[in-house]
This record gives structure tokens, sequence and C-alpha cells, in this order.
């Protein structure tokens, strides 16, 4: 076990631990991958909640964001200051939240681990267990061809330890839980029964589908990986609508992701056991009922957010309208203060200085030319009395 494979065996400590206890209250591995879904999207939630928040503010918002987008289309500089300057009085950060998102990809890679190896990832036996079992079914006249490595005819050997095939420890398991004898003195092993509503969680879907035997087997695979794909586009789409700018220039590579990720939730489901399909179809429902929920209860929190600022900010206009008014009637009421000798003397010759004087020469004056007319122009002089 390499280095990556050891982090990877202790990330799937904790999630095998989960998965043994709701099997083993329920006796049904399907159950025991719902009852898991739902209690680790449970321990998701405050993370997701974040995100949520986030991307609900983010939506109540698209409308100042288009406005700006629009205003500043030519200049992607002052767009870009300008969405920021927005964020900053919002108080949003368009990144929040975006690595919680990440958090489901290295459960879905747990747990693939822990369904494909289920004797070292589930029971969280040793390998020396394995080869143990390899041994005794051998020995038993068990067909080894389905779980270990064949080449002409043999198995295939390094370093002493015989090579499995990919879903070899399904198989090794199935067989070994079908046969009590090979697992006694073994502590910590559990019996093994992949059977659901009638399917087989351990196969692939394709091994079953590409059979083309109708039956309800068949139909019941088929509809595995289709369900998983419809449920992940529904989600998706359901994700997609309550997302701000969809209308915008990204809006052609969000709808390509759209679609992009429920055809390979199909391809995956049908080329992995049916458990993991089973998985993706629980995931997809329960994140789903939290979207609607959680997107209902942060339109109406941040609603009474937005109600109760707006009403802030009047109230503290109301406030200082009501100061300015108080300040202005102090001042009317205030007696002016009385001046002294000296103040009214400047005054007065401030007064003085200011004021315009008519002299001889402003009387005759016509344009730039002082005396057109004479000093002592009057244009009344010869007027008759009335």
């Amino acid at each position: 076990m390499g280095f990556f494979g050891t982090i990877g065996y202790f990330i799937c400590i904790p999630f095998a631990a989960l998965l043994r206890l709701f099997y083993n209250l329920t006796g049904s591995y399907g159950f025991a991958i719902i009852l898991f879904t739902l209690v680790i999207k449970l321990i998701l939630l405050p993370f997701q909640m974040k995100s949520k928040k986030s991307m609900v503010r983010m939506s109540r918002m698209s409308g100042k964001m288009k406005e700006i987008q629009k205003k500043y289309a030519n200049n992607q500089a002052k767009m870009n200051e300008e969405m920021q300057k927005f964020y900053a009085e919002e108080g949003v950060n368009p990144m929040s939240g975006c690595l919680w998102s990440f958090l489901p990809l290295p459960i879905l890679l747990a747990l693939y681990s822990i369904i494909r190896q289920p004797i070292t990832h589930f029971m969280m036996l040793g390998e020396d267990v394995v080869q143990k079992l390899v041994t005794a079914a051998t020995a038993a006249g068990v067909d080894m061809s389905a779980i270990v490595q064949m080449k002409d005819g043999a198995a295939v050997v390094v370093d002493g330890v015989t090579q499995l095939s990919p879903y070899g420890q399904i198989g090794l398991a199935k067989v070994a839980s079908s046969m009590p004898e090979l697992t006694s003195g073994i502590d910590g092993w559990i019996n093994m029964n992949y059977s659901f509503l009638g399917l087989d969680l351990s196969a692939t879907p394709w091994s079953t589908v590409s059979t083309f035997a109708i039956s309800g087997v068949f139909i019941g695979m088929l509809l595995i990986p289709l369900l998983a794909g419809g449920s992940q586009l529904l989600f998706s789409h359901f994700t997609m609508k309550q997302q701000p700018g969809m209308d915008g220039p990204g809006a052609g590579s969000t709808k390509t992701m759209m679609y992009m990720m429920p055809l390979m939730s199909v391809y995956f489901a049908f080329i992995m056991p049916a458990a993991l399909g089973v998985y993706w179809i629980a995931q997809s429902l329960i994140s789903m009922v939290q979207e609607l929920i959680m997107g209902k209860f942060y339109n109406k929190k941040l609603e009474e957010e937005e109600t109760a600022r707006y009403e802030a900010r009047q109230a503290d206009r109301q406030r200082r309208m009501e100061e300015g008014r108080r300040q202005q009637e102090k001042l009317r009421q205030e007696p002016a203060p009385k001046m002294t000798l000296k103040e009214k003397q400047r005054a007065a010759q401030e007064a003085k200085a200011t004021k315009k004087k008519i002299t001889t020469s402003e009387a005759g004056r016509i344009g730039d030319r002082p005396y057109a007319r004479g000093r002592s122009y009057k244009a009344d002089r010869y007027d008759s009395e009335q």
C-alpha cells in the first residue's frame, strides 16, 4: 500500500464504521447505504448552509449586478472595480462556501473503496486475512477465476501475495459468507448480504444489462444508473435555477456542466457496483430536499435582514434630519452676539470700502470714454417742468 493508499485507508475508517453500524442495525446493505447518505448529509449541513446562504444572497443581488455589468460592458476593469465595491458594501464574498462544495468528492471516493474492498476497507481486516481466505477457498475447490487475476490458467502471485481482480474482494466476501467454515476464528468478520429489493448491489449494472436477458433484475439494474443520472439532472437544474447571472457570458458553460454531470453519473453508475448508484440517487434526492428547505429559509431570513437594514438607514436619516432641524432652531433662538467698538469700527470701514462711489466722470461715460458727455452731464437737465 503506497502513500496515497495509506491516506485513503485512514479516510475510509470513520465512513466504514458508520456504514457497518447501519448494516448491523438493518441487515440490509441498501438501507445501510441510504442511512449512511442521510447522516453524511446532516454532518455536512452546516457547511452547505454557509454555501446556500451565499448563493441566495448573490441571487437576490443579481438585478444590481446585471445593471453594473450592462453599464460597464465596454470597460472590464471598471466593471470589476464596481463589482468589488458592490460586494464590499453588501458584505458578500462571491467565493464564500465554494470550498465546501468539493467535500462530497472524497466521501464518494471513500465509499467506492469501502464497497469495492469489503474485507480490508469495510470490515477493516488485514491483507493476511484476504490471503488466508484465498488459500482456504482454493483448497475447498471454489472457482477463483473471477476473484483472482489469472495468467496461463494460474493465479498471479507477486512476492508471495495472490493478486485479486478489481472486484475480487467482493466475490471473496460473498464466497466466504456462504461457507462459514472459511471464516471461523476470524475476529471482526461480517457475513455480507448485498441483496436489496431483489437486486445484487455488488454487481455492476453493465454486467447484467449487457446480457439483454429481459427480467425484473434486468429492469432494476437498468433503472439504477438511469435514476442516478435523472436525479442528478433534476438536482443540477434546480440548483442552477437559483443561481444569479444564468444569462450572462458564462451561461453556456454552466448549462454544459448541468448536462455533463448527469451523463457522468449514468456512466459511472453503469460500470461500478450498483451500491454506488443507490448512494448517488439518495444523495441527489436528499440534496434537493435540503436545497428547497434552505432556499425558503434563507430567502425569508435575508428579506427580514434587508428590511431591518433599510429601516435602520431610514431611522438614521430621520435622526440626522431631526438633529439638523434642532440645530437650526437653536441658532435662531440664540440672540445675536453684541459687537465690540473695534468690531463696529472695522465693519464700518469694510462697508465704506465696498460701497460703490459715483464720480463726476461716471455721469458722462459712454463705453470706455469717461468724459464723452462732460463731467456734469445730466440727462434731464432741460426737461420742462410739468
